[in-house]
């Protein structure tokens, strides 16, 4: 496969969405913005949304959902720029709706149950126009909070904690038939699936583990984002390593695609007539990619 770069200068980039104008909306996590990149590579700001908006994605209405894990203290080295901690300006996470046309936005949630959302990450909807998204939690030098994935309404009017604790889970996607939720885990490297039986409703789970797990990565490789391919594989981006790993369902060896000169590669989206665009932020240098993936992406159900 080859690489081409769409463009650089992007400030921590993540949750990209492959638009059917050839267009991919993101966010800057460090700019605090929900941004597009166009196909020639120019760059406009959406919305600025403060706080640190994270995984993103197009709802039924055709707006702008915004998974905002409240910010971060950045650093800066060889290059590279990388969380490394909350400021202390930081209050809650919360979702946000974003118009893509205005930039005018809402925080549609910030709690559930009267418990404040952490850091939500990433976010997928379903047929159903609700959606599943992640909460890594925050952390300091003392602590590192639980998480936990949700499930919530479009209209701001439900929400629910499906299922905790859990280690930093990251990245969140749906089988491409809609009945299981996958779930990657950063800091064990772990990817779990979750059989659904109804919208926010998983089946019940053996008292010794926390959901099926898919894969362990080996070494020291961290989990990011993910989305899945349209014959049910996960690819998930992964961290230190810096490229994305193709996890099979139900056992199998993981492959995996080597993006150089950035160890924080953090996201993949799929698009194009064929699904089989695909793009991948590399958020420590601030680049967009483009390549031709080997396999079809699992078209989402309400961005083309």
């Amino acid at each position: 496969m080859t690489l081409t770069k769409v463009c650089e200068g992007l400030d921590f980039p993540e949750g990209p969405i492959a638009m059917a104008d050839g267009s991919v909306i993101l966010v800057e996590i460090r700019r605090q913005t929900l941004s597009r990149v166009l196909p020639d590579g120019t760059i406009t700001v959406i919305a600025e949304l403060g706080g640190g908006p994270n995984g993103a994605a197009i709802g039924p209405d055709g707006m702008v959902y915004v998974c905002n894990n409240g910010g971060f203290i950045w650093t800066q080295e060889g290059g590279i720029t990388r969380p490394v901690g909350t400021p202390e300006d930081y209050v809650t996470g919360s979702i946000q709706r974003v118009d893509p046309e205005t930039g005018a936005f809402e925080t549609i949630y910030d709690s559930c149950d009267g418990i404040p959302l952490r850091g939500p990450n990433d976010i997928v909807f379903d047929a159903e126009g609700g959606f599943y998204f992640t909460d890594l939690g925050k952390s300091n030098s003392e602590f590192v909070h639980h998480g936990a994935f949700y499930y919530a309404k479009a209209d701001g009017s439900r929400i629910t904690r499906v299922h905790a604790p859990m280690i930093t889970p990251n990245g969140i996607g749906l089988s491409p038939d809609d009945k299981t939720v996958h779930v990657a885990e950063t800091r064990t490297g772990r990817v779990w699936s979750f059989d659904l039986i109804a919208p926010g409703e998983i089946a019940p789970l053996p008292f010794d583990m926390p959901g099926r797990l898919e894969a362990t990565l080996p070494d020291y490789q961290l989990l990011d984002s993910l989305a899945v391919q349209a014959n049910g594989k996960i690819c998930v981006a992964t961290l230190m390593r810096g490229g994305i790993s193709t996890v099979p369902v139900g056992g199998g060896p993981v492959t995996f695609f080597e993006v150089p000169g950035d160890p924080y590669i953090t996201n993949i989206c799929f698009g194009g007539e064929d699904m089989r665009d695909a793009w991948i932020t590399a958020s420590g240098t601030g680049c967009l990619y483009h390549t031709r993936w080997p396999d079809a992406g699992h078209r989402l159900h309400f961005n083309g």
